[in-house]
């Protein structure tokens, strides 16, 4: 039987999203990010994600830096499709290059894992007949060695772990305190073999004390809500993104849970809430408190809720 993705032992359950290294939380330095690089690998948070996209290639140019003499230890994601807000190319020859050129950037020969980033920006046929193929063939030469997709819209992505012969998928914003819509999808994947990845357990900023950045697409009633879950949480003495973290760590069949951090201090408080005892009470009225907004979504790409 073929190896897996979750074959792997550097698949930790709690993994370090890098996409804060590209700035789009808040400015850092290249000093901060490495040092943040490696307290998550100390701490065992060795599935690591990028992209090309976070910080227009300053997320991936920082990791790579980072992980000089450590690369074997770290379960390494990225990405080919989006490279800036509104730049998007799935053609086969652009995966080609693109990956060479994170190859180049991260400092190393191969991917662990490949993703086509945001596949509902562009024909799904396309993605199925042209991106997907391509991506298989980086799998063929070892450039990467598993293959998937990632996205917002959670039927987009169900598509794929139904109809293609991919790896892995990538599911945000949908697997939290705010959303449980991933279900499905993550059902369907158990059912084929193929693993999830959860990320944008804080909803993007929404469930954090500092609030979203201001790109955030969310509507407001989203955010208002993500404000009162941190008041709530505050009032207990507690801090919402360590909660949230808490909640997403115990939804079943996930492959990793991602976890955004640009601050060594960050990755430690990620790490105490993965560990913390959960306050049973503090979930029930969290769940009463957001189920005005539960599972509301916002448009993406060519994709439109209902």
């Amino acid at each position: 039987m073929a190896a897996t993705l979750l074959d792997d032992p550097r698949v930790s359950k709690l993994g370090f999203g890098a996409a804060p290294l590209g700035g789009a939380y808040g400015d850092l330095d290249d000093a901060t990010a490495t040092r943040a690089v490696l307290r998550a690998l100390d701490a065992g948070l060795t599935l690591v994600d990028t992209s090309p996209y976070y910080g227009v290639t300053r997320s991936e140019a920082r990791l790579g830096r980072a992980l000089v003499g450590r690369r074997d230890e770290v379960f390494l994601v990225s990405k080919c499709g989006r490279y800036d807000v509104a730049s998007f190319d799935f053609s086969a020859a652009r995966v080609a290059s693109s990956v060479q050129e994170s190859l180049a950037r991260l400092r190393t020969d191969r991917l662990d894992l490949l993703l086509a980033h945001d596949v509902e920006f562009d024909d799904l046929s396309r993605i199925e007949d042209e991106t997907v193929p391509a991506l298989l063939r980086e799998r063929e030469r070892g450039t990467a060695r598993f293959v998937g997709v990632s996205g917002y819209p959670i039927p987009v992505l169900q598509y794929f772990v139904e109809h293609a012969p991919i790896d892995a998928v990538l599911t945000y914003c949908h697997h939290d305190l705010l959303s449980d819509d991933a279900a499905p999808l993550v059902a369907a994947a158990a059912h084929r073999g193929i693993a999830v990845i959860n990320a944008s357990t804080l909803h993007m900023g929404i469930l954090t004390s500092g609030g979203p950045p201001a790109w955030h697409p969310a509507p407001e009633a989203v955010k208002a809500a993500g404000r009162a879950a941190a008041e709530l949480c505050r009032a207990r003495g507690l801090d919402v993104a360590q909660v949230a973290l808490q909640h997403a760590l115990a939804l079943p069949g996930i492959a990793c849970t991602l976890v955004g951090c640009k601050t060594a201090a960050e990755v430690d408080a990620a790490v105490a809430a993965s560990r913390a005892p959960r306050d049973e009470a503090l979930f029930t009225d969290l769940a009463a408190l957001l189920a005005p907004v539960h599972n509301v979504c916002w448009p993406s790409g060519h994709w439109r809720p209902n």
